[in-house]
């Protein structure tokens, strides 16, 4: 009863306060249970360590599937500038009303897919509700889906000028195995780092091997790669068990 009360007058007031990675927010009260989370210093602290080494104030930031957006408020405050994408249209309602609580002037957040190219995509949550961070692509006829606007990753960089990219960070839900080589190019030219968060068991088990192997294929350029406790991953990591069974995320720089 007590939760209950207290979740009805944040809602009331219209933001949640919290913290991400130590610094307060304002936050949108219909996420309180993740927020108390994140505000506690439970929810990946590696993230917030991997923003903190990688950004800076003449620096910018990508999030590719930033759903309602605790890593891009926090690289707001890091960053010059962020560019970020989330098109599950739940979760980015909720990502525009926390850029905006906050004040945040130096976000630019997209309600798109960077997939092959221009188009639309069917997509929907493997946990069966849509903005609750499990969003994919590879779930398109998931219940409850909605449909995408999808922009290539070319267009995109040809638009903007991402000279000053110092990190990319990727979780979109196993939409990286597609996704991920139509940057390569860009990230081989302009070497950000890139946290790539990694989705094998959505992918049928026989395809998992590889498809991860494509992966580290495809990022073998960068001169070093370290996993979410910052120990050094080499190529047959990421086709261990770990890396098939689990969600693991991988660091790449140089």
């Amino acid at each position: 009863m007590f939760t209950r009360l207290k979740k009805a007058a944040w809602r009331l007031r219209g933001h949640y306060d919290g913290q991400l990675g130590g610094e307060r927010f304002r936050l949108d009260p219909y996420h309180s249970r993740f927020w108390r989370k994140a505000s506690s210093g439970d929810w990946e602290p590696e993230t917030f360590a991997v923003l903190d080494a990688h950004l800076g104030a003449d620096r910018d930031y990508v999030d590719i599937g930033a759903w309602i957006g605790p890593t891009v408020l926090y690289g707001a405050r890091r960053a010059r500038h962020v560019w970020c994408f989330e098109p599950d249209p739940a979760a980015f309602r909720h990502l525009a009303w926390n850029i905006e609580l906050n004040g945040l002037d130096n976000v630019s957040a997209f309600a798109a897919a960077v997939s092959g190219g221009f188009g639309v995509a069917r997509m929907a949550s493997f946990g069966g509700e849509a903005g609750d961070s499990m969003t994919s692509l590879l779930n398109a006829g998931g219940k409850g889906g909605s449909d995408a606007l999808t922009v290539g990753w070319d267009d995109f960089a040809s638009t903007v000028d991402l000279s000053r990219v110092s990190l990319v960070k990727m979780d979109i839900e196993g939409g990286e195995f597609a996704v991920l080589p139509t940057l390569v190019p860009w990230l081989m030219a302009e070497r950000p780092a890139l946290y790539l968060s990694t989705h094998a068991p959505f992918l049928d088990r026989a395809a998992r091997r590889a498809q991860m192997s494509a992966l580290a294929q495809a990022l073998a350029f960068y001169g070093r790669c370290t996993d979410e406790g910052g120990a050094a991953v080499t190529a047959a990591d990421f086709t261990a068990d770990a890396a098939l069974t689990r969600f693991r995320s991988f660091l790449f720089s140089d």
